[in-house]
Order: structure tokens, then C-alpha cells, then sequence
């Protein structure tokens, strides 16, 4: 009997240390991805140094338009007026708005790539649709009759992949937007 009482005693503090040594939070290692983090920085470094590529191109195209004075945006992109119209009392369109304009795409050195008559015109409701973020962002610096020039950034436009037509990879483009409707949420 007191074989099987000390047995009996072993398995019980046995499973009292399985129970309480079980209750720790030890938490797993983390497995270390030294690529993943090795492209990320790659491709940050890739990125900039697109983006002052970019800058720099903007800078040269601007010289080169006489009688256009261009702004800079906290957005990377580059704008001026070709037509204003002071008379529309500050009215730019603000999200719910319904806009209607035409565009023409332009590579940087002023080559048409696609005028107002392939592209039409185009009509949606400010951030509300889908639309490429160039176009989106664009036409919130016009009022009705505006017909703005604007200089975007690759990542505005088609980006890494271009449109698979006429439009490069990484390309930056000159936008001519005329905001033809601005209907008022």
C-alpha cells in the first residue's frame, strides 16, 4: 500500500508541475525574413529615387512652358492654369459633387499620346469612384470653365505596369483638364 500511495503521490505533484509549468505565456519565436526586409528597403530606395527622377523632369518641363505658372501640391504634382475663371466665386468640387470634364494625355515633352476625342468625357461623383488618383485629385483644383495643366508623378498615373499601349512604365505625364459641369451635392 505505501508503493502505491508514493506512486500515487508522484503522479499527482507530477501533473500539479504539467499544470503549472503549462500556464506560463511563453510566447514562439518570430522566424527572422531577412529578404523580405532586404526588398523592402531595395524597393523604397527604387522608389525615391523614381520620385526625385520625376521632380527633376517636372522642373525641365516647366522651363519649358512659357506663359504657365506652375504650383506644387502636397501630392507630388504639379499644376497651372491655362484658363481660369474668377467669376465662378471659389467653388472647386468637394466630395459628393458630380463633375463632368474632357482630358488630353501628354508625355512630358509634349507628345500627344491620347487627345479629348479617344478619351471622351468623363463624368463621376467626387471620391465616390473608382478612378485613376491623377484624374481624381486634378480636377478638385478647378471651377466650372477651368481648363488646368497638370504635371503627375508616375504613382498618380499607370504606375509600374503603364497602360500597356502608349504609356510607359514609370512614366510621369502632363494632363490638360477641362472641367466642362459641376454639379453641386
Amino acid at each position: 500500500m505505501k508503493n502505491i500511495n508514493s506512486m500515487f503521490r508522484a503522479l499527482l505533484l507530477s501533473l500539479f508541475l504539467i499544470g503549472v509549468l503549462s500556464c506560463q505565456n511563453l510566447e514562439p519565436r518570430r522566424p527572422i525574413n531577412k529578404q523580405k526586409q532586404v526588398f523592402l528597403e531595395e524597393s523604397a530606395k527604387r522608389n525615391k529615387n523614381i520620385i526625385s527622377i520625376e521632380q527633376a523632369l517636372f522642373r525641365q518641363a516647366i522651363e519649358q512652358e512659357r506663359g504657365l505658372t506652375f504650383e506644387s501640391t502636397s501630392l507630388g504634382f504639379w499644376y497651372a492654369y491655362q484658363k481660369s475663371n474668377p467669376s465662378s466665386n471659389g467653388n472647386y468640387p468637394k466630395k459628393g459633387d458630380r463633375v463632368t470634364f474632357r482630358y488630353r494625355i501628354e508625355d512630358l515633352s509634349g507628345n500627344l499620346l491620347y487627345d479629348e476625342k479617344e478619351l471622351g468625357n468623363v463624368s463621376f461623383f467626387i471620391d465616390q469612384e473608382d478612378l485613376i488618383p491623377a484624374l481624381r485629385e486634378g480636377v478638385k483644383y478647378l471651377r466650372r470653365g477651368e481648363i488646368g495643366v497638370f504635371l503627375f508623378p508616375s504613382y498618380l498615373c499607370y504606375g509600374y505596369q503603364g497602360d500597356r499601349e502608349k504609356i510607359g512604365i514609370n512614366q510621369p505625364l502632363r494632363f490638360t483638364i477641362e472641367l466642362l459641369r459641376l454639379e453641386k451635392n
